[in-house]
């Protein structure tokens, strides 16, 4: 990487401040409730592409037949204005719900070199709050400083690719070493895990009173105008859905932190994570739940019963009519049992299941991927 970065330099390249609108053209997307339209998993392909203000699946929470207006274009991008100030590439044609911006590339450059431009964007956006504090308008968001690699008066599309290519490479690299060591190369389901899978279909389950698994206690509230970013290593929980959930780490007073080793619930989001050290929450809307059983408290166990909050919780809770401390208390939730019992010799073996199953795909893909990359350069 250090050698293409001096060879641009010694070749006369520059990098050059630019604003967005020289580059694109910026709109705002039409507005749609996702609560007046149907929403499928999957694509039949006749179904446009859903798009929310959130990190995750890149956006994409789910398909919708034609609305009876134009979707955006593919080969656009979009940003979210409000919440995760970011930028994503669309492909495909789409919808979008509120609060999201459309940009048009002016130069078909930008639609082969995307993921460098999304880099760009991104760290231009980073001026934003993500805590609804402050985020773009069209005006600020067509004045957006972007810097790019410019030689001889154009944007360097060579550099653009070499860097993307060299950076996926370092990181794949890094991917299968960490894999080898930490032991996740090993992906084969082992007999007793294939039997597992096999009778999951007759596995006994029973409904649990939340409050009878965990303690549930409302978080401190630490304002993001309280803290410093970056100023220490205790991780700062939001209810934002991406990394965790942690928006950075801070220093702060230690008699404001959560206990680690324990589930939080998103007050107003219902966004549910595992906070496996100790941490600071930004709102006591915010809910920190205790498994009051040893074996519940294991980590892979905790992971089984995030996934089943979260089917039970959803349909019942929205950003106008969240959860709380007093309303959990009438709640319940799903898991496997053994003689009347929690099953959780189960949860534990059917998370290495899960795991086995996604490393699987992960080491398969830096495989190919690396060794692509392997066959162009020699």
């Amino acid at each position: 990487m250090q050698k293409l970065e001096e060879e641009f330099l010694a070749s006369g390249g520059e990098w050059k401040r630019t604003i967005l609108k020289d580059w694109f053209t910026i709109k705002t997307s039409v507005s749609v409730d996702k609560g007046n339209i149907e929403l499928s998993n999957n694509s039949n392909g006749n179904d446009y592409e859903f798009i929310g203000r959130t990190s995750i699946n890149n956006g994409i929470q789910g398909y919708v037949k034609h609305l009876g207006f134009e979707p955006n274009n593919g080969n656009t991008f979009s940003v979210i204005q409000v919440g995760e100030n970011i930028a994503q590439f669309r492909k495909h044609k789409w919808y979008g719900s509120q609060n999201l911006f459309l940009l048009t590339p002016k130069f078909d450059w930008i639609i082969s070199h995307y993921k460098y431009i999304i880099a760009c964007i991104n760290s231009g956006l980073k001026i934003f709050d993500k805590n609804y504090s402050s985020y773009p308008t069209m005006n600020t968001l067509n004045n957006l400083v972007i810097f790019l690699p410019i030689r001889n008066e154009q944007p360097d599309i060579s550099y653009m690719h070499h860097f993307i290519s060299e950076l996926q490479a370092e990181r794949l690299q890094e991917l299968q070493g960490y894999l080898k060591v930490t032991g996740l190369s090993n992906y084969t389901l082992t007999d007793e895990e294939l039997h597992l899978i096999d009778r999951f279909d007759s596995i006994e389950w029973m409904s649990f009173d939340i409050t009878n698994v965990f303690n549930v206690n409302n978080t401190h509230s630490i304002l993001s105008s309280w803290i410093t970013p970056n100023s220490g290593g205790i991780p700062y929980v939001t209810a934002g859905e991406s990394n965790n959930s942690i928006s950075t780490y801070i220093d702060y007073d230690i008699s404001q932190i959560e206990k680690g080793n324990s589930i939080m619930i998103g007050g107003k989001t219902l966004v549910i994570t595992y906070q496996e050290s100790d941490y600071f929450s930004n709102d006591s809307h915010n809910l920190a739940l205790y498994a009051k059983d040893e074996q519940g408290k294991l980590k892979d166990n905790q992971f089984f019963m995030i996934s089943s909050l979260y089917k039970s919780l959803k349909p019942r809770y929205s950003w106008g009519d969240s959860i709380s401390k007093k309303k959990i208390q009438l709640d319940t939730f799903d898991l496997p049992v053994k003689n009347g019992l929690i099953d959780y010799e189960f949860m534990s073996k059917w998370i290495q299941i899960i795991k086995k199953l996604v490393i699987a795909d992960v080491v398969k893909y830096a495989d190919r991927e690396l060794s692509a990359y392997q066959s162009v350069i020699v």
